[in-house]
């Protein structure tokens, strides 16, 4: 038990890092879809389609390194080495990028159909993100999760500020104030949310300058290819996820009628974010679970802590499922403002199930990263994003988002699958899947009759999370007891 009061430790200090401050950019959909903040939902659909490049280029541009360094760093014993010979990798690959991407922003502008301004914000944005990834890192490896925490809240709260004085403030002190006339520019909406998440980037990057200033610049050539052999899938991989998590949006906007599009995309996008909470959660617990898995590898009988933690994680997650779904229509109004954006609500469900599901693929995981066949990792994202293009391609033109929202839920569901069938030959560990199929089977089961058929009726919704949450605590009183008195 001492092992798992580590991880929730550790579960919750990252949580908080990336909780609080995601709540905090969580803010950030209300002001977006408010009335009178951007022109449309068109608006909202074009920078949804931006974030979605950036998800695939930040992968790109980490190119599995993080979770090598993790890796290695837990097996070298040159410590340093691993650390000069990361930091030099990326530093090189992110300005190459950054000087290729200059040069050529007109073409890509051009390629991917956004306007070159946009472009030019997001190249810059890439370059200082790429450059605080191994910091970043470091300090998970070394265990510092509150200087992690703070500076990824401070990041979110700067970007927040921002966001808020350019579209809310800054127009009506230009009025008052010749400073301020000086910097405001009418139907400049979308290029403020950018550089608003380039000021926070900035600072960001500021803010780990001093580990730049510490480290050993040692690049040890054989270190770094066995450390890209073993990042490389970890790309692969990387570059289908962001395909199943957000591919979605670019291939809507690419595959419906122009006078469509855009709207559509940005009624999905915005109802996509009711199902935050589920993502939040399981982003939490794997900052949390992946060092976890790697410094207790060695430990005697791990499979068992590791059976454990996903009946803890199915739990929790499960009463999260339930939980949203009862209440989607007051969290509605609060989150996403204007009815223009509501039609889409249809996909809540679906896509906190998808999540869940993701986040079990997470912790089914360990398998291949113990072992060091990351190459199935690959393989099943590879599958994974097969499934994500293929649904989405045969029916977004009949069903635009809602294929995509299917889409999405499907990919996970067979990637958590084939993990699972993989991990029982290469590394079995007991899972107690008659309690995690019960878990499973009667939030979804619950969560259906309350959408579909009790939808707005609160005494079944309550009562049937009320039911649920006895049912969990009656099967895990033993542990949940043990844990508190810990």
């Amino acid at each position: 038990m001492s092992a798992l009061k580590s991880l929730f430790k550790q579960t919750f200090i990252y949580g908080l890092a990336t909780v609080l401050p995601r709540m905090l950019s969580f803010l950030l959909v209300p002001l977006y879809t408010s009335e009178g903040v951007l022109s449309s939902v068109a608006e909202y659909g074009e920078v949804s389609v931006i974030f979605s490049y950036f998800v695939l280029f930040n992968v790109v541009l980490a190119y599995g390194m993080e979770t090598a360094f993790f890796r290695f760093f837990n097996k070298e014993g040159d410590k340093s080495s691993v650390l000069g010979t990361s930091t030099i990798s990326l530093i090189t690959s992110s300005v190459g990028f950054f000087a290729l991407a200059l040069i050529c922003q007109n073409q890509i502008a051009s390629f991917i159909d956004i306007d070159v301004k946009y472009i030019n914000l997001v190249i810059w944005i890439l370059l200082l993100d790429a450059l605080v990834i191994v910091p970043f890192a470091w300090l998970r490896a070394t265990q510092r999760p509150m200087r992690y925490a703070i500076i990824k809240i401070l990041n979110v709260v700067i970007n927040l500020g921002l966001n808020l004085f350019f579209l809310l403030a800054l127009k009506d002190l230009a009025d008052s104030d010749s400073i301020f006339k000086s910097i405001y520019r009418p139907n400049f909406e979308i290029s403020y949310i950018f550089i608003a998440n380039l000021g926070a980037s900035a600072v960001t990057l500021i803010l780990m300058l001093p580990f730049y200033a510490k480290i050993k610049y040692v690049f040890n050539s054989e270190l770094w290819k066995k450390m890209m052999r073993y990042a490389l899938p970890v790309l692969i991989a990387g570059i289908a996820f962001s395909i199943n998590e957000t591919f979605d949006r670019i291939l809507l906007d690419y595959l419906l009628p122009e006078d469509i599009a855009k709207t559509h995309i940005g009624m999905y996008s915005a109802c996509y974010k009711l199902a935050l909470f589920m993502t939040l959660f399981a982003t939490a617990y794997r900052l949390g679970i992946e060092p976890f898995f790697f410094s207790h590898a060695n430990t005697e009988n791990p499979q068992k802590n590791y059976a454990k933690i996903l009946e803890f994680f199915v739990a929790f997650g499960a009463i999260i499922l339930l939980g949203v779904v009862v209440f989607v229509d007051v969290l509605k109004p609060i989150i996403v403002r204007s009815e223009a954006y509501w039609e889409a609500i249809w996909v809540v469900p679906i896509i906190l199930l998808a999540n869940f599901c993701l986040g079990i693929y997470h912790n089914l995981s360990v398998w291949y990263k113990i072992t060091d066949r990351t190459k199935f990792g690959a393989y099943i994202s590879i599958i994974g994003a097969v499934v994500t293009l293929v649904i989405n391609f045969l029916f977004i033109k009949s069903y635009s988002y809602k294929a995509s929202a299917v889409a999405t839920l499907v990919a996970y569901a067979t990637m958590m699958l084939l993990s699972y069938y993989f991990g029982r030959k290469y590394y079995p560990i007991p899972y107690n899947l008659r309690k995690i199929g019960l878990y499973l089977v009667l939030s979804v089961g619950l969560s259906w009759l309350s959408f579909y058929q009790f939808r707005g009726n609160y005494i079944m919704g309550i009562s049937m999370l009320i039911v649920f949450l006895g049912f969990v605590y009656i099967s895990e009183r033993n542990q949940i007891k043990q844990l508190l008195k810990r």
